[in-house]
């Protein structure tokens, strides 16, 4: 990403200068410096203008969304943006050899040069691949009337900032893919331990207590909804709670006057914006070794306070806890791999990834002392997960 972000520098370097030499106000008396300054501005400007669209990737909309913007950093009279296969997108009098010029741009890998004819197209061309990772993905063409070196060399620069944008724009896609991929890791690790128990246990009251398995019931499509909808990177700190209070009326039907549970919030922290499924796995967590090898009831606490620009939660239970080394290990598991701490890892890792590394989970235990996780969440929403 470090090189993607050199060369897009290094292409708007050129095109500073570049912008100089073709700037309206060749010829007339203007200062040096402002020159410069208004060069500088409106070169910054316009690659910013086309930026955006870029970064959505290559396909006919970005395409068609930018090149008018690429128009208008290179000053010629024509820019076409073609994929390896079809034209996407042109602005001003292109020839119908456009294509024609792609293809032969895309055989040599390189730039091309494709001179005006009398006979045939008055303007002549210069195409230049773009590339994402080191594969040809399409080409950018400038029409002129005359193709000089110094069209050659700004057209190239424009292709090398055009590839940068692409690269970046897979980037985040790559990114995106693998956070989906963490997101269904999540719930693949939620749906074995809970939705075989929480099913079990309403078979139980279907003959027994009808009324109070259809209550269950609902309870348990309310949860599903949520965890297993298509989540967007943020929820509210109110729906997750939500979901941990569907998820422990169901358990606390399993583990009857066994499992005690409370939950204490400050209203005002409701609406701030937090990681999808951040919670319901470090409360699964708690009943877990909060419940194991005991004979008499097990309490699981849930706590949310206002802490300023932070909403801190904390989740506690009072089992028999563990080695402080092992909640560590259990932090430093892979979170894909099967069974590796039921989700604490995953949300670990991903509130590392979203706030930095300050704020991912602190874990407090001992042997016989029980367990508290702790989570701290800035109340900003600073990045998408």
């Amino acid at each position: 990403m470090l090189t993607t972000v050199c060369v897009a520098l290094c292409s708007l370097t050129f095109l500073l200068g570049y912008g100089l030499a073709r700037a309206p106000w060749r010829g007339r008396a203007v200062p040096e410096g402002h020159r410069a300054d208004d060069a500088t501005f409106t070169t910054l400007h316009i690659a910013a203008m086309a930026a955006p669209a870029l970064r959505a990737g290559l396909d006919r909309d970005s395409a068609r969304k930018a090149v008018r913007h690429l128009r208008t950093l290179l000053g010629t009279p024509a820019v076409a943006i073609t994929s390896t296969e079809a034209a996407l997108a042109w602005d001003g009098p292109c020839t119908d050899d456009v294509l024609t010029y792609a293809r032969a741009t895309l055989a040599a890998g390189r730039a091309q040069v494709f001179p005006g004819q009398p006979q045939g197209p008055e303007l002549g061309a210069v195409a230049v691949p773009l590339t994402v990772d080191g594969t040809v993905v399409g080409v950018l063409a400038a029409f002129d009337g005359e193709v000089s070196a110094a069209l050659v060399r700004t057209v190239s620069e424009v292709g090398r900032w055009v590839s940068g944008q692409l690269e970046l724009a897979e980037l985040d896609a790559s990114r995106r893919r693998a956070l989906e991929a963490e997101m269904r890791a999540l719930r693949a690790q939620i749906s074995p331990h809970f939705v075989y128990n929480a099913l079990t246990t309403i078979a139980s009251f279907v003959r027994t207590n009808p009324k109070r398995a259809r209550e269950l019931l609902l309870d348990f499509a309310d949860f599903s909804r949520y965890a297993l909808r298509r989540a967007h990177d943020f929820t509210t700190l109110a729906d997750e709670l939500t979901c941990v209070d569907r998820y422990l009326l169901l358990e606390r039907a399993r583990f009857g006057d066994k499992l005690r549970f409370s939950m204490q919030v400050a209203p005002e922290v409701l609406p701030v914006p937090v990681p999808f499924l951040c919670l319901q796995p470090l409360v699964e967590n708690a009943i877990k070794h909060g419940m194991a090898g005991r004979g008499g009831p097990g309490e699981v606490r849930v706590v949310v306070r206002d802490a300023g620009p932070e909403a801190h939660i904390t989740v506690e239970d009072d089992g028999a806890g563990m080695d402080p080394e092992c909640a560590r290990r259990m932090l430093d598991e892979d979170p894909a791999r099967e069974g590796s701490g039921i989700g604490l890892a995953n949300v670990d890792l991903r509130m590392r990834q979203i706030y930095g590394d300050g704020y991912g989970l602190v874990v407090e235990t001992a042997l016989g002392a029980g367990t508290k996780v702790r989570l701290r969440v800035p109340k900003t929403q600073l990045s998408s997960l």
